[in-house]
């Protein structure tokens, strides 16, 4: 039976390549299956799921006005797909995991959708807040903190190292803007005093 998957984490914990071995897994066995990413996720270039560690794939791409079902449903109609694949799956808008979900219950194909839960600031992206409200199943892929516990926050960094504690939810970036931290050493890299953000 097909499932809607919410595979989330912080930042560099290694998401796009779980995302990248679980389809490769589906390839090994002649399986074909359909990969999306965010549209303005221009990193390793437009339409490509990139790993830090150097493996990578192409991809079809979304943008937040995307009828997601539908996409599923022309992909279906060119031959079989055995999984969906969305990488940077916090950057879905709340309808558009509904249609997820919908590609799931009416069309049985299984949705895995990987990305952030929370952003710097410690809210929930609408898309996480939305698959976790809708997924069928939820896995934390884990990354630790510099003092070696559970990493479950990130931070933002501006040009000169120092902490962001403000600004736009959505910034593009990698290993040199993004820090993730237990949330004991999130408190205390994003806090004045006593009080927080």
């Amino acid at each position: 039976m097909a499932k809607l998957y919410f595979n989330y984490s912080t930042m560099n914990a290694g998401k796009s390549t779980v995302l990248l071995q679980a389809a490769h897994n589906y390839a090994e066995r002649g399986m074909q299956t359909y990969l999306l990413t965010a549209q303005f996720d221009k990193r390793a270039g437009e339409g490509q799921i990139a790993s830090r560690i150097g493996i990578g794939a192409e991809a079809d791409t979304f943008v937040g006005s995307d009828d997601l079902f539908r996409k599923i449903s022309t992909r279906l109609e060119s031959g079989p797909c055995a999984c969906v694949f969305i990488d940077e799956a916090q950057f879905l808008s709340k309808k558009q995991v509904w249609q997820l979900a919908r590609a799931v219950d009416d069309l049985g194909v299984p949705v895995m959708a990987y990305g952030l839960r929370v952003d710097f600031m410690g809210e929930l992206f609408p898309g996480s807040a939305a698959l976790l409200a809708l997924a069928d199943e939820m896995r934390e892929v884990r990354t630790i903190c510099f003092c070696g516990k559970k990493a479950t926050m990130v931070v933002r960094k501006d040009g000169n190292g120092v902490v962001s504690r403000d600004g736009d939810q959505v910034q593009i970036g990698g290993n040199e803007t993004y820090v993730s931290l237990c949330r004991r050493h999130w408190r205390e890299a994003v806090s004045d005093g006593d009080t927080l953000v």
